[in-house]
């Protein structure tokens, strides 16, 4: 059965760092396109940073560009999303997701996404 785990979600300060681990159970991550993905309360679903299981450049959101970045640990079967530099609009659920496609272009939106882990919450206030 193939399953996506979140973990590392928590309260930071402004300005602080986290770590978020997606685990993967049932299936082989480095075969998978991977995306992370956020929903803030009242707002739009939106794609944080994904990466193509071509393993071609990852693309990161305009807002979060240049604070986060992501990884993949093939021995673990788990990608990270590094988070530094935190704001309070970075205040959302963060969802990690795959897809066993090889993507391009714009493909870093929810519905290219097939399997959804269930979130972890991340609360940036002081």
């Amino acid at each position: 059965q193939l399953k996506l785990v979140e973990s590392g979600g928590g309260l930071v300060q402004p300005g602080g760092s986290l770590r978020l681990s997606c685990a993967a159970s049932g299936f082989t991550l480095d075969a998978y396109s991977i995306g992370w993905f956020r929903q803030a309360p009242g707002k739009e679903h939106e794609g944080v940073a994904c990466i193509s299981n071509n393993r071609g450049w990852p693309y990161f959101a305009d807002s979060v560009k240049g604070r986060f970045t992501m990884f993949r640990d093939s021995a673990k079967n788990t990608v990270y999303l590094q988070m530094s530099s935190l704001k309070p609009e970075d205040t959302a659920v963060y969802y990690c997701a795959a897809e066993p496609r090889v993507y391009s272009g714009n493909y870093c939106h929810r519905p290219y996404f097939g399997s959804w882990g269930q979130g972890t919450q991340v609360t940036v206030s002081s």
